[in-house]
């Protein structure tokens, strides 16, 4: 397995938005409708990876972009997590905690204060995922779906 940077808008990105967007919809109804830009993921203000099997078939995917203080919630310094997904044939390899670590340590180098996300109660592995990696509940939501009820926030500050 290589993980490898990549934009947001790189056919194998589209591929795995698509099966993830098609997750979100037997989930919940519905896709992440969260407005994103394929710029927002550039570095040194965003990161997008993807993981590829032996095959070089892509598996895995995730990004941070920065986020400041506003009206959706966010705080100054905040890098969001967005579009962690691995492919239904991929899991239970460790592949979500490799990419997270990786998104982690990109951000905290280019200077953000913490990581936040937001996923949703139909995603238990998830949250498992996020809490047993050092994640929190949110003390404010923030983001798109911050007045849902379903919709649950996690930070993790990187001051130490």
């Amino acid at each position: 397995m290589r993980i490898v940077t990549a934009t947001y808008d790189h056919p194998d990105a589209v591929k795995l938005t698509d099966q993830v967007q098609q997750e979100y919809v037997e989930r919940y109804g519905d896709g992440d409708l969260t407005p994103m830009d394929p710029a927002q993921f550039d570095p040194p203000r965003g990161l997008y990876l993807i993981a590829y099997d032996e095959d070089g078939s892509p598996v895995a995917t995730g990004g941070w972009r920065s986020q400041e203080a506003g009206e959706e919630g966010y705080a100054d310094g905040d890098a969001e997590l967005k579009r962690m997904y691995v492919v239904r044939g991929a899991r239970g390899r460790g592949l979500a905690r490799k990419i997270l670590a990786a998104l982690e340590d990109d951000a905290r180098r280019a200077g953000r204060t913490r990581m936040v996300l937001e996923t949703g109660v139909m995603q238990p592995e998830a949250i498992a995922l996020y809490l047993s990696s050092g994640y929190e509940p949110a003390e404010r939501k923030f983001g798109l779906y911050r007045f849902h009820v379903d919709s649950r926030c996690f930070t993790k500050s990187f001051l130490v």
